[in-house]
């Protein structure tokens, strides 16, 4: 058998098997590099924030708007950029506004705005906030904030706005929601700190409202101190009222108690008239019902001497049948038992017979059955004998082999090692008879070309 076809075979199969290696390899990093890609392009939004796509989105729109979740972002044709969510406050230092009385009035005030997650909204802050910062916003929506107040003011009355609040408030929202919506951005809270005027219009209108305030007061101390003396005299007026009151309920009481005991008095007489009569009508039922328990006691008496001795005369009869019906039963038990006995000795012959035959049976089969099984023994024996040889020749001659091959392959190294050995011993004499190996050229030592 030749080693050298093996191992260039083993060689080949080693090459093709790490050829698929490397090329699965190649695959699994090209697919990791691609979902790396494509995990880099996709862009998660925060709640905080707008995701704002722009380049090639679509036919007829400029911008893809995404608040919350997250979009692929294609590369080369797309980028994208974050529009922020914070609420932005903004200082509006209004003064000098005209209102419709021509009153210059000064309206300071404090409004929240921040960028709407609408659809609409969003897509409208994409288009006109997108770059700028929060300052450049915030201009924006003061420049809008201020032009809409002046314009609320200048339809209403100056007492109007320093009278209802609420009122003027909902007019600066419905005004100024609309103009805000149209660059993206909602009305969170608006915040009026003080309003005044330089001619001193509307603190004439609280010099008024206070004096008018004392005045009233003053009118309500009075009426309530009318309404005191009013409660005192009403009150020195009842306590007289309850005090005649009283004497006569008390006058009352006393001839209702005097009329109350006479008409006791008659009462207890006729009751004790009543009980006289219903003592001696109840002594005449019980002597009655007396004399009628009398009769039904001695009655009963007599119908139960006579149903105790139809029930002696019933019993009699029923032991006597129960007696006839017992011993049926034992002669029909003995009669049962003697069949059962005759049954069981019948099935004890039966048994013994079935054993012996059983027996006889199995004896014939055992004496068969060794009869045939001694050849086949014998012949299984002879032939584990020679395959047992046979094997123990294979593994001798299969030694005898490999004891040959390791011998001849001993005998072939310890030739070619005795021939380097030598060639060794004659490369040490010429080396030592030039003077050493620094003296000689490289081809003298046997050095690669």
């Amino acid at each position: 058998m030749s080693f050298i076809p093996l191992f260039i075979l083993a060689v080949d199969m080693g090459d093709l098997m790490s050829g698929y290696v490397l090329v699965g390899m190649m695959i699994i990093t090209t697919l990791f590099s691609i979902g790396m890609f494509v995990a880099s392009r996709y862009k998660r939004c925060p709640s905080n924030k707008i995701l704002v796509i722009y380049g090639k989105v679509g036919t007829g729109k400029s911008a893809t708007t995404v608040h919350g979740g997250g979009k692929l972002v294609l590369p080369i044709i797309q980028d994208y950029a974050f529009l922020s969510l914070e609420p932005i406050q903004i200082e509006v230092p209004l003064k000098d506004a005209l209102s419709s009385e021509n009153i210059r009035v000064n309206v300071p005030s404090v409004f929240t705005v921040a960028i709407g997650t609408e659809s609409a909204l969003m897509q409208n802050a994409a288009i006109r906030l997108l770059g700028l910062d929060n300052a450049q916003v915030k201009k924006q929506a003061e420049d809008i904030i201020f032009g809409q107040m002046r314009q609320v003011i200048a339809s209403m009355l100056i007492e109007d706005i320093n009278r209802d609040r609420e009122q003027f408030l909902s007019s600066i929202q419905n005004s100024l929601e609309p103009e805000l919506r149209k660059i993206g951005l909602v009305l969170i809270n608006v915040n009026i700190t003080d309003i005044t005027d330089e001619s001193g219009y509307i603190e004439a209108i609280g010099q008024k409202a206070a004096s008018e305030a004392v005045q009233k007061a003053r009118g309500d101390v009075a009426e309530q101190e009318k309404i005191g003396e009013i409660r005192v005299v009403g009150a020195e007026r009842d306590k007289l009222i309850e005090v005649a009151d009283a004497q006569r309920e008390q006058e009352i009481g006393i001839r209702s108690a005097e009329r109350d005991r006479t008409v006791r008095v008659a009462e207890l007489s006729k009751e004790e008239e009543y009980g006289k009569q219903k003592a001696l009508y109840e002594h005449d039922m019980l002597v009655a019902e007396a004399n009628k328990d009398k009769r039904i006691s001695v009655s009963n008496a007599n119908a139960d001497d006579y149903q105790g001795e139809a029930e002696a005369d019933a019993e009699i009869a029923e032991a006597q049948a129960t007696l006839q019906v017992k011993k049926a039963d034992a002669y029909q038990r003995a009669k049962t038992r003697e069949k059962e006995a005759e049954a069981s000795v019948l099935e004890a012959q039966n048994r013994t017979m079935a054993k012996a035959a059983l027996a006889d049976a199995e004896k014939v089969e055992a004496e068969e059955r060794a009869r045939l099984e001694a050849p086949a023994k014998g012949e299984k024996a002879r032939t584990i004998v020679d395959a047992e040889a046979a094997a123990e020749k294979r593994i001798l001659g299969a030694k005898a082999e490999a004891e040959a091959i390791y011998a001849k392959l001993e005998a072939e190294g310890r030739g070619n090692y005795e021939i380097i050995a030598k060639k060794g011993e004659g490369l040490r004499e010429i080396i030592s008879a030039c003077g050493g190996s620094r003296s000689l050229p490289d081809d003298a030592l046997g050095a690669p070309r």
